[in-house]
């Protein structure tokens, strides 16, 4: 925003009060305006610059090979903004169940532009009235042990237009069951992102690309068993199982061009998935298909 001054070189008080509150009425009445018209989702707390301390315990080993976009490191995650479809084409974190079984902090609910990306990232208003929820990449509960990684979760970078019942579902379901495997195996590499070839539209004054669909991989590198698995999920609502969604992720990076965990040697890993090692929940599927793709 712009810096205004005035000048104070008269001596009359009344003169000079008389300026200031009609300065003040001047300055409020552009402020409500320019709100108005953007939606509101500009705040001097939102970053322009990298946070001065990155992923702890974590070395970045686990980035995916032949990114497009701008990378942007953040408190616990990093991922890479494709500015021509105005979100991030993938992100990706450790998930470890020490930080899981931390106390929650507050969730942030302040959805904000990162002012990071080089010619802006989308903003609130783009999904005002859209028919698209405002969707987390990297989940706000996934970062909800530290308050800092749970505000920068909610910037506009970390956000992708997710059909509704798409998100309070089936998305939903796979979310939870991460974290249920993060606990269970002690940590996870995660790199989730959308599917942004042939995008199903757009939305806002960005133009905001709507993806056909989300993928999410997963590997676990922890003994005795390194294993990994991936999902390819359509962005619409699902009665379907979530396992029938599983696949290998090879299969992830021939639909996105990525190579997923280029440092590691997994090429078994990578080819080839084994439902019996990843534990689905009837519980959460009935759930799901009985409420959550309801609401």
């Amino acid at each position: 925003m712009a810096t205004y001054r005035t000048n104070h070189s008269r001596s009359k008080s009344g003169d000079k009060t008389a300026r200031v509150g009609i300065f003040a009425i001047i300055i409020a009445g552009l402020l409500f305006v320019f709100n108005w018209f953007t939606g509101g989702d500009t705040a001097p707390e939102t970053p322009t610059e990298e946070p001065e301390e990155q992923v702890e315990t974590t070395t970045f080993d686990f980035l995916p090979g032949g990114s497009r976009g701008q990378i942007v490191y953040n408190p616990y995650f990093v991922l890479s903004y494709a500015e021509a479809h105005e979100q991030a084409e993938w992100v990706a974190y450790e998930l470890t169940a020490e930080r899981l079984n931390e106390d929650w902090v507050e969730r942030a609910d302040e959805f904000l532009p990162d002012n990071r990306i080089k010619n802006g990232s989308a903003a609130l208003s783009d999904y005002h009235n859209s028919g698209y929820d405002r969707g987390h990449l990297v989940p706000a509960a996934d970062m909800a042990f530290d308050a800092e990684a749970m505000r920068y979760s909610f910037l506009m970078s970390n956000i992708s237009p997710q059909a509704p019942n798409f998100n309070k579902g089936i998305w939903r379901e796979l979310e939870e069951l991460t974290r249920s495997w993060a606990k269970k195996n002690k940590a996870l590499y995660v790199v989730t992102g959308p599917i942004l070839s042939q995008p199903k539209g757009a939305i806002g004054p960005n133009r905001v690309s709507v993806p056909r669909a989300y993928y999410k991989v997963l590997l676990d590198v922890t003994e005795p068993q390194f294993k990994g698995i991936a999902f390819l999920i359509p962005n619409e609502v699902s009665f379907e199982p979530l396992y029938k969604f599983a696949v290998s992720i090879r299969e992830v990076e021939k639909a996105t061009g990525f190579d997923f965990f280029p440092d590691f040697d997994i090429e078994a890993e990578e080819s080839t998935f084994n439902l019996d090692f990843w534990e689905f929940s009837k519980r959460k599927y009935e759930l799901r298909v009985n409420k959550w793709n309801q609401e």
